[in-house]
């Protein structure tokens, strides 16, 4: 008995090591074969190849159709402000709710789904999530009053949160290693059209039917995933506890954090007082689970350095680009004085750019090395956005419109090959937390960029506010370019 310990301290320190090793790297288990069952190998394939043709296809529509619903009604929802203040006679500023709480959710949601999925499977939580969603998207439809619509969109952002925590898992298991990149493509360009198109089909459907229909096209799109769910991959969980006061503590995170980002401008000292205890809860959260095996805040990912270096790269370019979404439409219709018909056309370049790079840097991320694409993806964003902001628009509007594609190009660029190595930067097992840790650092990107342009609206002058936002976002994407390049080091 004196040999035990020292042999499980060798054991713990394999598993460790084998834990971050990048998975192309890792070689098969060295057991004997006569103790590896039939269904542990063909296990072990399927996780390698993925899923045979067709099942992979309908899979992957699946997983997409999934995604295309989260992100369409978070952008369709603001379009039916109006109508909605009008119909159930409350004021704007209340109505904003409806939006708000469907954020919150989704933001407060994504790591506890991301948990919850790797406790009891992959596409458990993931048709959990879709059937929450479309059952709330029932509801705020059947909304007869604010409230209940409120608590119906919140409802409906913990589904979506479910949903967009682990579609990078599932397209992991969905396809090859080898595809894997082509698949994150093909994501990035559902949820770049959708969000593109989520305010014209939101306008379109308004003026044609009253507002609860745009929740109840929810419903027939969502049973249709459900059907097609049944396809999706399976994986057992590892039936790990979900540590409630943990979860309460990432809500107290992130919670004030949205609220605090939001009132920072308008009411500076009660924005700061939530900002000091979202920071508050976030240290104790980190010191609950920070020796935790598999913590609900993804801290063993990211002792990774490259796991690490594609989070601050990915924080940096989405608050490069919430910045320049903000700054764009007031630089264009206050500073230029087009209307706002014309600003939209002028930004749909943009998302249009997004949406053609997107399946191609996937494919080109599963032949080169990904640092490379993403140093110049962050590259031709700052490019296009200093153009922006530096050259004079006002004697011809006509440059904005191949700068404002060199931005779309580049942000394509970057961000699918971006979430590929922090995808494969964690061990298959934790895929669940590398997929809500992605959708973390896009929403805290986000949420930051918003935070920078209201401080600059507040303290400058709202004719040059912009241009220097736009100066700004340059600066962060090419950060965000140069930080992917310390993975060639490592």
């Amino acid at each position: 008995m004196a040999g035990a310990p020292s042999l499980t301290r060798r054991a713990s320190f394999t598993e460790i090591s084998m834990q971050f090793r990048p998975e192309t790297d890792r070689t098969p288990s060295a057991e004997p074969l006569h103790q590896q069952t039939e269904s542990s190998q063909q296990n072990r394939a399927a996780a390698e190849d993925g899923l045979p043709l067709p099942q992979r296809y309908i899979a992957a529509a699946a997983v997409l159709a999934a995604i295309v619903l989260a992100v369409l009604d978070g952008a369709i929802a603001n379009v039916a402000l109006p109508s909605i203040s009008q119909t159930l006679a409350v004021s704007p500023s209340a109505s904003i709710w409806v939006v708000t709480s469907y954020q919150l959710a989704l933001v407060v949601g994504l790591l506890p789904c991301a948990a919850l999925g790797e406790s009891f499977g992959f596409r458990r939580v993931f048709t959990t999530g879709v059937i929450v969603f479309t059952l709330a998207s029932a509801l705020c439809a059947l909304s007869p009053s604010l409230g209940w619509l409120i608590a119906a969109r919140f409802l409906q952002g913990l589904g979506g949160a479910a949903i967009m925590s682990l579609i990078a898992a599932l397209l992991r298991l969905t396809y090859p290693q080898r595809l894997l990149g082509t698949a994150i493509g093909w994501n990035a360009l559902a949820v770049a059209l959708s969000s593109a198109a989520g305010p014209t089909i939101g306008a379109a459907i308004l003026t044609v039917a009253d507002w609860p229909w745009l929740f109840a096209v929810n419903v027939p799109v969502g049973v249709l995933v459900l059907i097609a769910s049944r396809f999706l991959p399976t994986n057992h969980g590892t039936g790990r506890r979900l540590d409630l006061l943990s979860v309460m503590l990432n809500a107290g995170f992130f919670a004030p954090l949205v609220f605090g980002a939001e009132l920072l401008s308008s009411r500076p000292a009660i924005g700061a007082v939530l900002l000091v205890a979202a920071v508050m809860s976030l240290v104790a959260l980190i010191r609950r689970e920070l020796h935790r095996q598999a913590p609900l805040i993804p801290l063993d990912l990211l002792r990774a350095i490259p796991f690490r270096i594609s989070v601050i790269a990915s924080v940096c370019c989405f608050t490069a680009q919430m910045v320049s979404y903000v700054a764009l439409p007031f630089y264009l219709q206050q500073g230029l004085g087009l209307p706002a018909l014309e600003t939209g056309l002028y930004m749909t370049p943009w998302p249009l750019a997004v949406a053609l790079a997107a399946p191609i840097s996937g494919h080109l991320s599963n032949r080169i090395p990904t640092a490379w694409l993403c140093a110049a993806g962050g590259v031709c964003l700052a490019v296009g956005l200093l153009g922006c902001a530096l050259w004079p628009l006002q004697d011809d509007l006509t440059p904005f419109i191949p700068l404002s594609i060199l931005c779309g190009l580049g942000f394509g660029f970057f961000q699918t090959p971006n979430n590929r190595n922090m995808l494969l930067s964690a061990p298959r097992a934790r895929s669940g937390a590398a997929g809500g840790m992605q959708s973390t650092a896009r929403l805290t990107g986000q949420t930051v960029g918003a935070v920078i342009m209201a401080l600059l609206f507040t303290q400058i002058s709202a004719d040059i506010a912009p241009r220097v936002g736009l100066a700004l976002a340059a600066a962060l994407a090419l950060a965000g370019g140069i930080v992917s390049t310390l993975r060639l080091e490592k």
